[in-house]
């Protein structure tokens, strides 16, 4: 996300509290934008098709349907995104701008041909008692947004930010509408309308590309040459997307926590629901770790490697490391901060809550520690994006295998163990690698001058 500090300090340097308001809301929406407009989108279909979808059920069969593409095309596409955004980024360096584009085009025309072939067989044999248009929708579904959360990275990487929000906006606003204009032919209208929104949207992305980037042939295969690849990349975003739904899949897969909903998919009514409640509470502590992160952290980031580029004195070196250290300190902090705040506000609410959704309160233990796993994600997120920036690759690497493995050996046990110890299974593996993450942290940060200057 660098470069939208830029932004922020234009904001921030106005020094008043509307200003300081303005700067959490920005950073909120940039963060935290695109999915809650498609958690929002998929709710409003929902709720005004209730009334005409008969029976209701294909409601939830629609928005299982979307939620398994959404997870199946972000495990998928997690191979490609990290490393697309780093070729990018050394072309840009090299100034070979002309590149960057036709290589685009072939990460989009692999994943098309790979991710439509694995879809192909998945709905040829998996849904055999669907309807063929169901299954051609589910397919140009999975496809097309394989190619949006390809799209979406290189747009972040390109600092078009502010551009991704209102694509979000412009695609959910087609979803939604087409959605309801669709209702009437059931289960097929309503992913029909989602697939006309989807592709919407990735026409729009694929429109701001071609726009903004020179291109001096169509398409180039650069990317896959083993001299350009990014091998550590590619595992990571695979196996941070993994660890994220991992337990999500478990509880779905595990007979006593689920339901089939159709075809072969099903979904925890006793899981998801607090888990989707507790994502919406990490909002302010996106804001507060995006905030943080690109004004004060990558100042003095910045700072330190421009004085040990150009032969700064050591005080201004360690000035600028202890500032990048203090800036993660007091953002973890805060996150943590807000977090319990988000927390104790469910304790007083969360009743009151549940009770106007129309939620069994039964769910509220559930709900708590939720909200306390995703506030870890979020100080997850800092951590790996401090490690990259001091491109450790290998220990985000390993963080990121041990978040994998730890929920699911945890999420298995806290099943085992019954229904008061679900949730805690993703939540302390996250917390066991928060902990283990900062620990490495603070070892590299104190060694930082030394990797620096002795180990190019």
């Amino acid at each position: 996300m660098a470069g939208i500090g830029f932004e922020l300090r234009k904001i921030l340097k106005r020094d008043n509290l509307f200003s300081l308001l303005q700067a959490y809301s920005f950073a909120a929406v940039i963060s935290s934008g695109p999915w809650i407009l498609s958690i929002v989108g998929m709710l409003v279909i929902g709720v005004l098709s209730s009334t005409v979808v008969v029976p209701e059920f294909l409601i939830v069969q629609f928005q299982v349907s979307v939620t398994y593409v959404i997870a199946c095309s972000l495990i998928f596409t997690g191979i490609c995104q990290l490393a697309l955004t780093r070729f990018a980024a050394d072309r840009m360096f090299e100034k070979r701008f002309a590149v960057i584009l036709p290589n685009l085009h072939a990460v989009i025309l692999a994943v098309s041909v790979v991710g439509g072939s694995l879809g192909l067989l998945c709905v040829a044999f998996l849904f055999p008692e669907q309807s063929v248009l169901y299954r051609l929708l589910l397919l140009a579904a999975f496809v097309i947004l394989c190619n949006i959360w390809v799209a979406t990275i290189f747009l972040s990487g390109m600092k078009q930010y502010k551009e991704i929000v209102w694509l979000y906006l412009m695609g959910y606003g087609i979803t939604v509408l087409a959605a309801l204009l669709l209702r009437r032919f059931g289960l097929e209208g309503l992913l029909g309308g989602f697939v006309i929104g989807q592709a919407a949207m990735l026409l729009a992305m694929l429109a701001l590309i071609l726009y903004n980037f020179p291109a001096e042939r169509f398409i180039s295969f650069e990317f896959f040459d083993k001299r350009f690849n990014y091998p550590i990349l590619m595992c990571i975003g695979l196996l941070y997307n993994v660890g994220v739904w991992l337990d999500k899949f478990i509880f779905w897969y595990t007979p006593g926590t689920s339901q089939t909903i159709i075809g072969p998919l099903r979904a925890s009514l006793i899981y998801d629901l607090p888990v989707f409640l507790a994502y919406l509470s990490i909002i302010p502590g996106m804001a507060i770790f995006l905030l943080r992160m690109e004004t004060d952290f990558v100042e003095y980031y910045d700072g330190f490697y421009h004085a040990v580029r150009t032969g700064g004195s050591l005080q201004d070196i360690e000035d600028c490391r202890n500032g990048m250290v203090e800036t993660i300190r007091l953002g973890i902090f805060e996150i943590i901060k807000i977090q319990a705040i988000a927390t104790l506000g469910l304790v007083v609410a969360g009743e009151s809550i549940l009770e106007w959704l129309g939620i069994s309160t039964l769910y509220l233990p559930l709900l708590y520690i939720d909200v306390i796993a995703a506030g870890l994600q979020v100080v997850l997120l800092g951590v790996l994006n401090v490690f990259f920036y001091l491109d450790k690759r290998r220990v985000v690497l390993g963080l990121c295998l041990a978040f994998v493995v730890l929920n699911a050996i945890l999420t298995r046990l806290s099943i085992a163990l019954g229904p008061a110890y679900y949730g805690y299974g993703f939540a302390v593996a996250l917390l066991v690698v928060v902990l283990v993450g900062l620990y490495v942290l603070s070892q590299k940060l104190e060694t930082l001058e030394y990797e620096t200057f002795m180990l190019q």
